[in-house]
């Protein structure tokens, strides 16, 4: 077996086998063994957790924070003195010829005020004046005074304009450009601001107290209150220093991570090797399922970076829907749970997150079992959010003890959570078109005879379309009889034979007395009975069915022949060698138990309305013919039917048939008609 399983892993499988374990790799978390898992707010779950080392008690982050922003609103910026800008104007002023001594004297008297009550920039002025207090250092000593006397490089040479009236020592200020020259001489300190905030902060940044080694941190049911995940941080950081791992311990971490994910995909390609082969044998639908569980893990992933509990946001019972209305249930629930399993690798609560997502994607699987309305999936939706809310309360319980720990805000996580799955109808059509996979509800929509194209094929060709629905009823009995897909057997059934539009006259159940084929040669007619598959596959296409409905279109007949003309070319020439191939349906032959069913289907069907004798024995004589004659020429010999398939089929065709042609009682004349 591991030898046809090898043969069938080609290139493309393992292709897609590598990208997924490498993006589980890739995201799977890197931290140390030290990490803890807790959410602030919420009761400590873990048991008794005590200090192995000495822990420094630091003020929580709540406390700090208040503690910072206030000393942030009452510092006091310092300010240093530069004298240049001074020294400059009023070595201006000094190699000023035009003004007398008493002039230079007097406007160097204004710039000496200037200066001393300080010049800024026009956003340090503001800064200042904000503060009402100006701190400005000289010769090491700090002083404080009033900050009003600051003005802006503006309200410096307003000022300077306002006290010099002196028209000569106006203009020999004008001469300068005193507006250029008035640079501001206050900098800001940034070394000694740097110091004095230091200075300020070290207090509210430095531990109050000591945790010594052996005492106790936190025990079981209690609140994890900012001050405890303040300590809780502090043990964390203080572990990983001391119990870090080494390169070569990192190393094998990833290794095990590898091997992790390369034992998740082996076991989802066993299964669906072993018991979904039609799955494993299909790139598009492998490569669907991947893509599902590969998206639903990449959101989880940075749903919980973003809150401890933010991984119940991701709708989780949406894989399980899709698996169902793609697949199956067991394929569902077998996928589902390898995806939460490894999806608790990184969640803060492994355990419960495993227990809560297993039970809501059970409970979402027994609503679900097939989509053919919508009201289903509001049901799943309100049935998932009911489990999640039972399966969270339950884990409170048997964790705290206590009622009062059971927090609204997760019950709205569910709540979103409830609402995303009801978008699972667009994901669903998304799929549809991404994959050409078919859902149950496409097909139930399809397989409305009010569809443009059945209501041609009844009104063009009203004895095929009673023929179809026959054949529809009677392939869907079978298929829910062996498990098969009855929406898709019923859907192909009324499909099949949609070729014969464009020749209605030219097959018995739509002819009314006239018959074509006798004009034609035998081998002429055949090539008008295979054309419909043709004309069927073309109109299929024209009208963008889907995928699965244009094989059971092209494998109803498989690569059978057209016995009846087969056999009429063999009278009329019993001396010469026959060309099989120009009797023999294009084909190919049936691939799947639904294919194999619509073909015994319509041959039973056909064949039972030439029939005289409607007997139970007759019946049965005339299904088991005809459905052995098949075997017996292979025709569903590259079918996954069974034996006792086909054996339930037969069943299920006798019992049909025999309904279809009951006898009914005779009426008995009345009385007066009797008489007469």
């Amino acid at each position: 077996m591991i030898k046809k399983y090898l043969s069938r892993f080609n290139l493309s499988r393992a292709a897609l086998f590598i990208a997924v374990a490498a993006v589980v790799v890739y995201f799977l978390p890197r931290t140390d063994r030290t990490q803890l898992s807790y959410e602030p707010g919420r009761p400590w779950i873990h048991p008794l957790l005590t200090a192995p080392f000495d822990i420094p008690v630091y003020r929580d982050s709540i406390s700090t924070r208040a503690l910072i922003d206030s000393i942030n609103e009452n510092f006091t910026p310092v300010y240093k003195i530069v004298t240049s800008p001074r020294d400059s104007l009023v070595s201006r002023i000094n190699g000023t010829t035009s003004l007398s001594t008493t002039q230079r004297h007097r406007l160097r008297a204004v710039i000496d005020t200037l200066y001393k009550h300080g010049v800024a920039d026009l956003e340090t002025a503001d800064r200042i004046h904000s503060h009402g207090t100006i701190a400005v250092i000289h010769d090491d000593i700090i002083t404080s005074h009033d900050a009003s006397g600051v003005r802006s490089q503006r309200e410096a040479y307003a000022w300077v304009d306002s006290v010099v009236r002196d028209p000569a020592s106006r203009h020999a200020l004008q001469l300068m450009q005193l507006s250029r020259l008035l640079t501001p001489n206050l900098s800001l300190d940034t070394v000694e601001n740097s110091r004095l905030y230091n200075e300020r902060i070290q207090p509210v940044t430095a531990a109050i107290s000591v945790i010594q080694q052996g005492e106790r941190i936190i025990d079981r049911g209690d609140v994890v209150t900012p001050q405890l995940d303040t300590i809780l941080s502090t043990y964390e950081s203080m572990a990983a220093d001391r119990y870090s791992f080494t390169s070569s311990q990192r190393l094998y971490t990833l290794l095990g991570q590898v091997l992790m994910a390369i034992i998740v995909m082996s076991l989802i390609y066993t299964y669906l090797y072993l018991y979904r082969p039609d799955i494993y044998d299909s790139m598009r639908s492998m490569t669907a399922i991947m893509t599902l569980l590969t998206g639903f893990y990449v959101l989880a992933v940075f749903a919980s970076g973003a809150t401890s509990m933010g991984v119940f946001l991701v709708p989780f019972a949406m894989i399980t829907i899709l698996i169902v209305v793609f697949f199956d249930p067991n394929t569902a629930l077998f996928l589902y749970l390898l995806e939460i399993l490894v999806c608790s690798c990184f969640t803060s609560y492994s355990l419960e997150f495993f227990f809560i997502e297993m039970t809501v994607g059970i409970a979402a699987i027994f609503s679900m079992r097939e989509l053919s309305r919508r009201s289903q999936l509001l049901r799943t939706a309100i049935v998932v959010f009911g489990t999640y809310v039972l399966s969270y309360l339950a884990i409170e319980l048997m964790a705290t003890a206590a009622i009062n720990t059971f927090s609204w805000r997760v019950v709205g996580y569910f709540a979103v959570n409830m609402v995303l799955i009801t978008f699972a109808y667009i994901l669903i059509f998304i799929f549809e078109k991404l994959f050409g996979l078919i859902s149950s509800v496409t097909l139930v929509e399809l397989s409305d005879i009010n569809n443009p194209l059945l209501r041609q094929l009844s009104e063009q060709c009203p004895g095929t379309f009673q023929h179809s629905m026959a054949v529809s009823n009677l392939a869907s009995n079978a298929a829910a009889r062996i498990g098969a897909n009855v929406q898709l057997v019923r859907a192909g059934a009324l499909y099949h034979d949609i070729g014969k539009i464009n020749n209605p006259a030219f097959f018995t159940e739509n002819q009314y007395g006239v018959n074509p084929h006798d004009a034609l040669s035998p081998e002429q007619s055949a090539r008008v009975l295979h054309n419909h598959i043709f004309d069927g596959l073309r109109m299929a296409d024209k009208e963008k069915l889907p995928q699965v409905l244009r094989d059971l279109i092209a494998q109803h007949h498989g690569c059978g022949k057209a016995k009846y003309f087969y056999t009429k070319y063999q009278q009329q020439h019993p001396d010469e060698v026959i060309d099989d191939a120009l009797f023999t349906y294009p084909g190919p032959n049936p691939q799947t138990r639904e294919a194999s069913l619509l073909m015994m289907a319509d041959s039973v069907e056909a064949a039972s309305r030439s029939m005289t004798d409607h007997s139970p024995e007759a019946i049965s004589q005339l299904v088991n013919r005809i459905i052995d004659s098949q075997v017996d020429d292979g025709l569903h010999r590259e079918s996954p039917l069974s034996f006792r398939d086909i054996q339930q089929a037969k069943e299920a065709f006798i019992a049909r048939l025999r309904t279809m042609y009951h006898s009914r009682i005779a009426y008995p004349p009345s009385p007066k008609q009797a008489k007469q």
